[in-house]
């Protein structure tokens, strides 16, 4: 096992980056790329952490690719991660839009670099175990996202199964404009059903 390998390792087995941001709206906590990185700081030794961005336009829409690199002793490993720049946020200018989404993208980039997971983050949309009361209002409307995913999921996965009407599927999910709605739609797609969708991407 080469020296960076076995650096990685021991970061990845003791680092403990608690969620300590607060979504006073859900009542839930998360945890953003800032905390991250000074989680992982202390255990760096002789090792160090790059970031950068790399804008890039994939259809009509800007993403942000993110790459966290490890370098130790001549040797480096990356991982990259991608985030759609939204085409509006309320209270933010086309700056601090970017650079939301660059936070964003880091994040998940250092995620998979530092094996940690986010199944239940605030990014996951899915803090229904996470809310102070089930009859909650905050509760109450993911069970009824939660519904609707499901059921244009649905219809979709119905169209993917019949290869005539992958078409059908195409513009279905052309026609999902929110960047959080489709992710959860991606989630719920069998394994199967992921490589007919990035298949239909290609085409």
């Amino acid at each position: 096992m080469s020296e960076i390998i076995k650096a990685l390792n021991e970061i990845q087995k003791h680092l403990n980056a608690p969620k300590s941001q607060l979504n006073k709206f859900g009542n839930y906590n998360y945890r953003n790329c800032e905390d991250i990185l000074k989680a992982v700081k202390p255990l760096l030794g002789e090792g160090i952490i790059l970031l950068n961005d790399e804008i890039q336009m994939i259809g009509d829409r800007f993403y942000v690719a993110a790459t966290a690199t490890f370098k130790l002793a001549g040797e480096e490993i990356s991982v990259k991660a991608y985030a759609r720049e939204a085409l509006d946020k309320k209270g933010m200018d086309l700056s601090q839009i970017t650079g939301a989404t660059s936070s964003y993208a880091r994040k998940y980039a250092l995620n998979g670099l530092l094996l940690i997971d986010d199944n239940k983050d605030a990014d996951s949309m899915d803090n229904s175990k996470e809310t102070p009361h089930p009859n909650s209002r905050v509760a109450q409307a993911v069970k009824v996202k939660e519904r609707k995913d499901s059921e244009l999921y649905k219809v979709i996965s119905g169209f993917l199964a019949d290869e005539e009407q992958h078409d059908y599927a195409r513009e279905a999910l052309d026609e999902i404009t929110d960047e959080e709605e489709k992710q959860a739609i991606w989630r719920l797609f069998t394994t199967k059903e992921k490589e007919i969708v990035r298949l239909l991407k290609t085409l």
